[in-house]
Formats: C-alpha cells, structure tokens, sequence
C-alpha cells in the first residue's frame, strides 16, 4: 500500500497595515485627518487577478476552476436566456393565448377640443407637429370627437371618428381624409 504524503497548508500572512502618517501644518490650525495625499486604499481593496490554465499547482486546480468535463467546461459556452440544461423549457411549456395582426395600424389621437386651440383654418399634420400635439407627421393621425369645436376649420387627417367627422361638419368646416 501506498503511503499518503502529509498534505501542507500554505498560510496566508496578511501583511500588517500601518496607519498613515498625519503630516502637521506649519500653521499652528487643526490637522488636516484626511486629504487626497495622505489616503490609502484598504487591505484587500485590490486583489489579484485569478491566472488560469497554468495546471495543479496554480491553486486553481488542474481543470482551472472549471469542474470535469461537459458543457460548462468548454470555452465559448453562451446560453440564451431561460437555458434550462436542455430540458424543455417553461416559456415552451406556457400556453400561448391570443393573436396580434402584423397589420395593425397605429394612429397618433389628437380631440377636437386640442383642435380649438389651432387659431388657424386650415389644420394640417405639419400644423399639428409645430403645435405638439403629435409627435411624427409621417405617421398615421386620427381625429377623436372629446370635447367640441367651435371655429369652422378643414381638418385634414388619415381618419376621423364618426362623431369628431358630424362635429367638425356642424361647426361649418370638412374633415378631408388623406388617403396613404
């Protein structure tokens, strides 16, 4: 039988921290306790890289901190989000309900009692944007019927609903629908 060599531990000393040296003021004034020239960083502030692949006697041992073996061991090992070891995973278990077109249309709403506040007659989408009231001229624009107008005004908008359309036309003005 083989005998088994004693195993050594190695200790760490830590070295011994002196304290930093106040340097006095040649003004008789109180003793500056901290400033940028006399601080120092404190004992394990700053450690050292761990160097791996340099085998067993490193410390870091002869896989270099990698475990045996298998997938974790190899270099490039990236997993998407919610990996769950090749198991089939919760998103995939999770029913999926519902249904969103791709061709949905999406309006920028402007009221009919923002649209009071244009003094001008003719409301135009660039009109719209200098005043803030949308954010892009190039996307699409609808016309809501909150509130009420009172100025006959042309509106032009890609779509008005049925009440903002009867309301502008009873004020005297037209709601033009710019066609895309």
């Amino acid at each position: 039988m083989k005998e088994k060599k004693p195993v050594v531990k190695h200790v760490i000393k830590k070295p011994l921290v002196k304290k930093p040296v106040l340097k006095k003021a040649a003004h008789k004034s109180s003793p500056s306790l901290a400033s940028l020239h006399n601080l120092k960083a404190p004992f394990g502030a700053h450690k050292k890289r761990k160097i791996l692949g340099r085998g067993p006697g490193s410390g870091h041992g002869k896989t270099s901190t990698r475990g045996s073996k298998g997938q974790t061991s190899r270099a490039g090992r990236h997993f998407y989000l919610g990996f769950e070891g090749g198991q089939s995973p919760l998103i995939r278990k999770m029913p999926k309900r519902g249904f969103v077109s791709n061709f949905r249309k999406t309006y920028q709403i402007v009221n009919l009692d923002e649209l009071n506040k244009i003094k001008e007659t003719v409301i135009t989408p660039q009109l719209l944007r200098e005043k803030g009231l949308i954010r892009s001229v190039s996307a699409l624009i609808k016309i809501l019927g909150n509130g009420s107008i009172k100025n006959p005004v042309t509106v032009q908008a890609h779509a008005f609903s049925k009440r903002a359309s009867s309301e502008i036309t009873n004020a005297g003005g037209k709601a033009e629908v710019i066609r895309i």
